[in-house]
């Protein structure tokens, strides 16, 4: 198969819906040769913050002179963004012979009665088999959802289980309390493994400390009361903090808002950790430039100015919460046009709660998305709020509307699904590309 063959095959296995369980990939992968058992990861769960957390991991590694695998999801852009090796996304022609030889594999599954892989087994299992044949030094791995029945919890022996900031979300999947939400991500804990947890709301550190003691697991916790940030604008941030035994000046992040300082701690936190626990060297000179040096696209991300542009894949109450305090810090006197798509299971009135009151001006849109909530129904919940809106079903025409309605200094912010952000990046890339030409 093709590159274009191999995408379609995986956007078949859509049909076979999102198994929880470890039997299917278990299979797989043994089919496969196990490629996963010949991985060194540091496994990284959590409601927000995990995708920003393993990318500072990854770029420190990297910036140590590390060949380092990075599996990521959903994707932005491109569907090669999900598995990368220092930075660059798996070339097309990896991943079509990657894809021909699972496919084969799953096929020979289902001729033994077992069920089909799920996409997201699929595509897991292609990763795992990338970064093998590729000889990567570690993998920096990303939960899809939830963690103890994840198909990325088939890794029996990380080097590290980090845990970010856990929140409800998710509840039809992993349950209805932040303590059985909190026990499922607690799922990557492995017995007598190295973890490393944000600071978390008490119950979800109950759940997290039982765990530990129940697998006999070391719990490091990763301060947060030796940060001071010196710094903050629409371009870095900068910060001091003491960790470990180390006491890092003026550390400058591109990623915007206090909780990327909270994520590029825990990084630190789980960096040194490696460091302490299996001697992996990383020296300041490659901390530093590591995190100066990390990009997440689409998180509290401007993508354009005048009209100053910012994209956020906020989409649940943690998430919107730390996006609407960006907002207060950075644009306190701007008026805010915001476009906001949203999938129909979520908490959609929690999150219109929280961001509508910003706006002078709404534009509502679609999430690129089957479990898009239409822009009919939005408008129904938006009504309330007594602000002008309109509303666009087509996320290029909703990006049209937000700027006919802009001035110059207005602040124009899209927010609500990960679905909606990245076609709304297109659509600016290609604008930029246009302007060039």
């Amino acid at each position: 198969m093709n590159y274009r063959e191999v995408l379609a095959y995986i956007h078949h296995t859509q049909k076979f819906g999102s198994k929880l369980g470890l039997g299917n990939i278990t299979a797989l992968l043994d089919s496969m040769g196990n490629p996963h058992r010949d991985l060194k990861v540091i496994h990284v769960a959590g409601t927000n913050g995990k995708g920003s957390t393993c990318s500072f991991i990854a770029s420190v590694l990297k910036e140590q002179g590390y060949k380092v695998g990075l599996y990521t999801s959903p994707y932005l852009e491109e569907f090669t963004e999900r598995i990368r090796i220092n930075g660059q996304n798996i070339p097309e022609g990896k991943l079509a012979e990657i894809g021909s030889f699972v496919k084969s594999k799953a096929e020979e599954m289902v001729a033994r009665g077992l069920e089909h892989p799920t996409e997201f087994e699929v595509v897991t299992a292609m990763a795992f088999e990338y970064f093998k044949r590729e000889k990567v030094d570690f993998v920096v791995l990303e939960v899809g959802l939830g963690g103890r029945a994840d198909a990325t919890n088939v890794i029996e022996k990380p080097l590290l289980s980090v845990i970010t900031p856990i929140a409800m979300d998710h509840m039809d999947r992993l349950g209805n309390t932040l303590r059985e939400i909190a026990y499922e991500k607690a799922g990557i804990i492995k017995p007598n493994g190295f973890v490393i947890s944000s600071p978390q709301m008490p119950e979800a550190m109950e759940v997290i400390q039982e765990v530990c003691k129940k697998q006999n697991a070391k719990l490091i916790q990763a301060s947060l009361n030796h940060v001071r940030i010196i710094e903050q604008n629409e371009r870095f941030q900068r910060f001091d903090v003491k960790y470990g035994n180390n006491s890092l000046k003026d550390v400058k992040i591109h990623l915007l808002g206090e909780h990327q300082v909270q994520n590029a701690v825990l990084a630190m936190a789980a960096l040194y950790q490696l460091n302490q626990e299996y001697h992996i060297a990383i020296d300041m000179d490659a901390l530093y430039r590591g995190l100066a040096k990390t990009v997440w696209p689409g998180r509290v991300e401007i993508i354009h100015q005048h009209p100053t542009v910012l994209i956020d894949g906020a989409h649940n109450l943690h998430g919107m919460k730390a996006l609407e305090k960006v907002i207060q810090q950075l644009f306190p006197d701007r008026k805010l046009i915001l476009g906001i798509g949203v999938l129909e299971d979520k908490d959609v009135e929690g999150l219109l709660r929280v961001i509508v009151p910003l706006a002078e001006k709404l534009v509502l849109t679609e999430p690129d998305s089957p479990r898009a909530l239409n822009v009919q129904k939005l408008a129904s919940l938006v009504e309330k709020y007594k602000k002008p809106y309109v509303a666009r079903e087509k996320i290029p025409e909703a990006v049209q509307a937000a700027l006919s309605l802009a001035e110059p200094d207005s602040v124009i912010v899209f927010a609500g699904s990960l679905y909606m952000i990245g076609e709304v990046r297109k659509q600016f890339q290609k604008k930029i590309q246009d302007q060039s030409i």
